[in-house]
């Protein structure tokens, strides 16, 4: 066995004693929440397609006709080959759906969270991030060459003592946060946060992976980053900001200028999916409504966006739940760390307007049958 078979050997096997080994499972999703595995149909509450949109036969037939008419690639980086007319109304819808003068869309919302942060800070500069933010904000902090800071996550007074503290030392300063936090479901304090971000010439990156559509009200910060491929069902990344930091992430941002461009049928599925997110507020309510639903039916608090997570502790009990759960005909996938702090494994239950209110009761009873006395 060479060095680095073993090495890889040892690593997963300390993963598997841990029970943090992560495998890949051949999984069909369809229309109606339902996903197949093993020749079994289920109902998936671990789909981050919010509307259900990707199955939405108006966002299809947007996306086939894209391919038929301009082929399935890009063919290079768009500062090469041309910036392709799908790619330009797409961000000029996202610029006006979200308010802004201007929007780039990048190849996924870690690339572009990844160009983002490193493009406006560097060395000399103060990088001040929530703890519970998604891993792209942490890569995108590294990556820069920024002092990075952790504040608790949340805490503003936490943070207010980090910007007192070491703002002063710092050319530029960066706070970043999620609307929706991907593994808690809660949602940031954005108007207490943009007025400490104003006192201490702090710019806000914003990343709304998971408001997009179902959970958007509220401030709104000068860098509102996203994805296309959860409310929108398709696939990318976007910035939505003033066309002067727009120009500047075209020419400085390297997971933008050095990356091949959006194929074009995946733009135009996120111009159709954005068309009915707009003309179509009851669907977009759905979520919500359903998770509020699933967490009174359980007595826990009421829920903040469409992701609920069931918090068990260890990992081994997330995985055993799990199983059962998809006994039952439920696909429930156990997040462990390190997605997660270390004793806080759990159930990442999302909701979509492709589920059914019986389907939600029928997840609730089993959790009730299975994991009596669950927490959030």
């Amino acid at each position: 066995m060479s060095s680095l078979d073993a090495f890889a050997c040892d690593a997963l096997a300390k993963l598997d004693a841990a029970s943090l080994r992560r495998r890949l499972v051949s999984t069909e999703r369809g229309p109606e929440a339902r996903a197949a595995r093993d020749g079994r149909s289920l109902v998936s509450f671990s789909c981050n397609d919010y509307l259900g949109l990707s199955q939405d036969l108006r966002v299809i037939a947007a996306a086939n006709a894209a391919q038929t008419r301009w082929g399935t690639g890009a063919g290079a980086s768009r500062l090469v080959t041309g910036n392709h007319p799908a790619l330009v109304a797409l961000e000029e819808r996202l610029a006006a759906h979200k308010g802004t003068e201007a929007a780039l869309v990048f190849g996924s919302g870690y690339l572009a969270n990844l160009g983002i942060v490193s493009a406006l800070a560097g060395t000399g500069d103060l990088i001040l991030v929530d703890a519970l933010g998604h891993s792209c904000l942490f890569s995108g902090g590294r990556l820069s060459g920024a002092e990075m800071l952790r504040f608790r996550h949340n805490d503003l007074g936490h943070l207010e003592t980090l910007l007192a503290k070491h703002r002063g030392k710092a050319q530029r300063a960066m706070i970043l946060t999620e609307r929706v936090f991907s593994m808690d479901g809660d949602r940031a304090p954005l108007a207490e946060m943009m007025a400490l971000a104003e006192k201490h010439d702090a710019w806000v990156l914003v990343d709304d992976a998971h408001g997009l559509g179902v959970v958007e009200t509220g401030a709104q910060a000068p860098l509102e980053m996203g994805t296309l491929s959860k409310t929108l069902g398709a696939y990318g990344g976007y910035l939505c900001a003033s066309q002067a930091v727009i120009d500047l992430l075209t020419n400085r941002a390297r997971s933008f200028v050095y990356t091949t461009g959006l194929p074009p049928a995946s733009a135009a599925a996120a111009l159709a999916a954005l068309d009915i997110v707009e003309t179509e507020p009851e669907r977009a309510a759905r979520p919500l409504a359903l998770a509020r639903r699933f967490t009174a039916r359980l007595g826990l608090p009421q829920a903040q966006s469409p992701i609920v997570p069931i918090v068990v502790g260890e990992a081994e009990t997330a995985l055993a739940l799990s199983k059962a759960l998809e006994a039952r005909g439920f696909l429930v996938v156990a997040i462990r760390p390190p997605t997660v702090p270390a004793g806080t494994a759990r159930l990442r239950v999302a909701f979509s307007a492709a589920q059914s209110e019986a389907q939600v009761d029928g997840l609730a009873e089993a959790l009730l049958e299975l994991h009596p006395g669950m927490t959030t």
